[in-house]
């Protein structure tokens, strides 16, 4: 028989077995670079256009999931814009989280920092059922990936954002990296005065350009010595029509101009396969077609250099179409609000497939930032669908992503921009976007001049464009 001796001496062994074992399971791991990185930070998010208010319910939910980050949200002028980052860089002071144009991307890739394979950030949860207590975890994920990039963004992001990057073993191949994001893609679309159409007896905008050049010759109104007393439309001159060089750019394509090639080198200067018996390169096909709606000699002419700004000949009733943005139609409305005003797809060639213009901004990280997985975190968070459609919604902007698409198509606003985002397309401009710019706005010009050598104008400016390719 067991003595109580013996019964006190295994009920003690089993009340400290007890308690090991139901201490060790109410024992929490303490992840200790969790509860390090989960110290107070800031990250400088710097961008152009958009207030803050475009981006209030975006950082008030993710400062409601990482408590301890806050986010510095701050706009500049785009005259300013370039010069205050690099200059913020610079001195250790700049942004952790950069706007740049799609444009600017090869330029900026030495200051940028790619997406990382795995993105690590501390989060706070509170835990327990009677006994509540906070703890916090490094919440591991995969980074943005090329196949990602192309999945879910509309084609032409792919193009700007992933750059083949050389690995540290220079024999081995160029490995594809991630360097950006975008909230929006915004396209070139064909703007009109309803009235001015309606008078003339048509009901819809044209959607080629040969019906195009029918209804500006139509709308067109000249007085007896020529001079332009209504203009079809607002096109065929470089400095006083609004983005001329991205309208100039957008035929070249629609022709069949190949505008730069794998190595990046500008070529819409060539006959691309299949061209070769065209008596033109498509390119200068194109600087021909655009020039002359400038021409008087020309059964399209219809502007001259002599002509208002684009925008506020349009505003004013002055010009029945005007080529445009999405950002261009607050501005319409806040300039003359009784405009009774229509936007139509941008006109294409009649039996070609699609392709419209892509111009967008990237959201970044600078390879300076102190905190590169909190930095992409946030990028890829912004961007995400669930967040994104709010600052879509605040700035009245056309989506980036394939699945957000279809909604948009029902904004009255931007069902024509959003319509155009899955064919458009941007291309490579060399390292100096403004310069490539106004290379193109001068073969404009010259193409005004008498007996103009087109072919010999545009090999010159695509000789001018690779001179500012490093």
């Amino acid at each position: 028989m067991m003595t109580s001796r013996r019964l006190t001496s295994v009920f003690a062994v089993l009340t400290i077995t007890a308690s090991l074992l139901l201490g060790g399971l109410g024992c929490k791991k303490v992840d200790k670079v969790a509860i390090e990185r989960s110290k107070p930070l800031t990250l400088k998010f710097w961008r152009v256009f958009d207030g803050s208010n475009a981006f209030d319910a975006i950082i008030s939910d993710y400062s409601a999931r990482y408590p301890h980050i806050t986010i510095d949200y701050r706009v500049f002028r785009y005259d300013e814009y370039e010069k205050m980052v690099l200059d913020g860089l610079a001195e250790d002071k700049g942004p952790d989280i950069i706007s740049l144009h799609n444009d600017w991307m090869y330029r900026w890739q030495p200051r940028l920092l790619p997406s990382p394979q795995q993105i690590a950030v501390p989060l706070k949860e509170t835990v327990g059922t009677i006994k509540k207590e906070d703890i916090v975890t490094m919440q591991v994920s995969s980074g943005v990936t090329p196949k990602q990039v192309r999945n879910d963004f509309v084609e032409t992001v792919a193009d700007d954002v992933i750059i083949k990057t050389p690995q540290a073993d220079p024999r081995a191949p160029l490995l594809e990296k991630v360097y950006g994001l975008p909230l929006s893609v915004d396209t070139l679309a064909l703007f009109y005065n309803r009235d001015i159409l309606n008078a003339v007896g048509i009901s819809q905008p044209a959607a080629t350009w040969d019906d195009f050049q029918k209804q500006v010759s139509a709308i067109t109104q000249l007085d007896e010595v020529g001079t332009i007393l209504r203009a079809g439309a607002a096109l065929g001159t470089a400095d006083n029509v609004e983005r001329s060089s991205d309208i100039l750019s957008l035929i070249m394509m629609q022709n069949g101009a190949l505008m730069s090639d794998a190595n990046r080198v500008a070529t819409f200067d060539r006959f691309p396969t299949g061209t070769e018996d065209r008596p033109l390169p498509p390119g200068a096909e194109a600087l021909v077609f655009y020039a002359d709606f400038a021409n008087p000699e020309k059964i399209v002419y219809t502007w001259n250099d002599k002509m208002p700004n684009s925008l506020q000949a349009f505003v004013k009733g002055q010009a029945a179409f005007f080529i445009g943005y999405s950002y261009h139609l607050p501005t319409i409305r806040n300039l003359n609000p009784s405009l009774n005003l229509g936007v139509a797809p941008f006109p294409q060639i009649r039996d070609n497939r699609p392709v419209n213009f892509a111009n967008y901004w990237i959201e970044t990280v600078s390879k300076k930032t102190k905190y590169p997985d909190e930095a992409w975190d946030f990028v890829r968070f912004i961007t995400s669908p669930q967040e994104v459609q709010k600052y879509l919604a605040a700035a009245k902007k056309p989506t980036a992503l394939r699945s957000l698409v279809n909604s948009q198509l029902e904004d009255l606003d931007l069902s024509v921009f959003a319509s155009q985002v899955l064919t458009a397309k941007s291309w490579y401009r060399g390292q100096d976007a403004a310069a490539s710019e106004q290379i193109f706005r001068d073969m404009i010009t010259q193409s005004q001049a008498g007996e103009a050598d087109f072919k010999r104008i545009v090999e010159l400016g695509a000789t001018r464009v690779n001179q500012t390719i490093k």
